[in-house]
């Protein structure tokens, strides 16, 4: 599985994990209190939003932990499914708070509505206190979706995208403040709303793609092509069929039937089955656990 280049990962995922929780805190404390000051519903939302970054951290660093747990008797193609679970806890917890969001921001306009309340102007302060969450929450993403690529970690891209969902809230809100200065009453809460449909859209996207690996859908088409294109450069292998594939948290599963010469040793065979393996793991750059069925390069078993 590649225990040194998983540990690797796992170092840097909990890195950057602790950095996110960090900014999450601070930019939280400083969205709710400038937003219950200025009287910017939408900014306040916005902050609430982050508070829910810290549990999505949280839910990153236990998935990574026990997702790359080695294999037991109990478990014996891995913990990964664990970084899976952990992956759809984040776009559930993004889910609930777009819902939430969205929900309290019609309920005031339809508030304002039946009763005529006095408007209030904004200040600028809440238009800074967003700009300053754009710039740390977009930096925060980039930072984190290179570790998760890098990493192949499911849970650590859905909270690379939970830092990008922030960031794209705290624009609405500098847009939703904007337009509210510029005399639209209901601005700040339809900016509330707007940022709420954001969220759930992230959230459906994380988990079509955790459902996608937990009904063991194949490898994407650009990693299929790598794969195929080693099995066809290595000389020893005749033909190949029943290649399958799938996903199981950071790690891939791969089987494959290759048919060779039928006079090579049973060593010979083992050994061009290990150079396979290798050079796949090479190519990907990312955990592999093969197995390959070797055949008889014979008539009846040519495809």
């Amino acid at each position: 599985m590649g225990v040194d280049r998983i540990n690797n990962d796992n170092r840097q995922i909990r890195r950057v994990t602790y950095l996110g929780a960090a900014v999450n805190l601070v930019l939280s404390v400083i969205k709710v209190v400038v937003g219950s000051i200025a009287g910017s519903m939408s900014l306040v939302a916005d902050g609430i939003h982050s508070i829910s970054d810290l549990a999505t951290d949280v839910a990153v660093l236990v998935g990574t932990y026990y997702g790359s747990k080695e294999p037991d008797l109990e478990h014996q193609y891995g913990h990964g499914r664990i970084e899976t679970f952990s992956a759809m806890f984040v776009a559930a917890v993004l889910a609930i708070v777009g819902l939430a969001m969205g929900y309290r921001a019609i309920m005031v306009i339809a508030d304002i509505k039946v009763h005529q309340q006095e408007d209030h102007t904004i200040g600028w302060i809440v238009f800074w206190a967003a700009m300053l969450s754009v710039v740390f929450k977009e930096l925060l993403y980039r930072v984190t979706k290179i570790v998760s690529v890098k990493g192949h970690s499911p849970a650590l891209y859905a909270n690379a995208w939970h830092h990008r969902s922030d960031a794209l809230s705290s624009v609405v809100v500098v847009l939703g403040f904007i337009a509210h200065r510029s005399g639209y009453v209901y601005a700040d809460q339809f900016a509330t709303v707007v940022v709420g449909l954001m969220i759930i859209w992230v959230a459906v996207t994380i988990i079509r793609g955790c459902l996608d690996e937990l009904v063991e859908r194949a490898v994407d088409s650009k990693t299929l092509c790598q794969i195929e294109s080693v099995i066809n450069a290595e000389t020893n292998v005749k033909q190949w069929h029943k290649l399958r594939t799938r996903n199981v948290g950071r790690e891939i599963f791969l089987d494959l039937h290759i048919l060779v010469d039928p006079l090579l040793t049973v060593t010979q065979a083992h050994d061009i089955t290990d150079s396979l393996s290798d050079t796949i793991r090479d190519q990907l750059n990312r955990p592999v656990n093969i197995t390959i069925h070797v055949e008889p390069d014979i008539p009846e078993l040519r495809k």
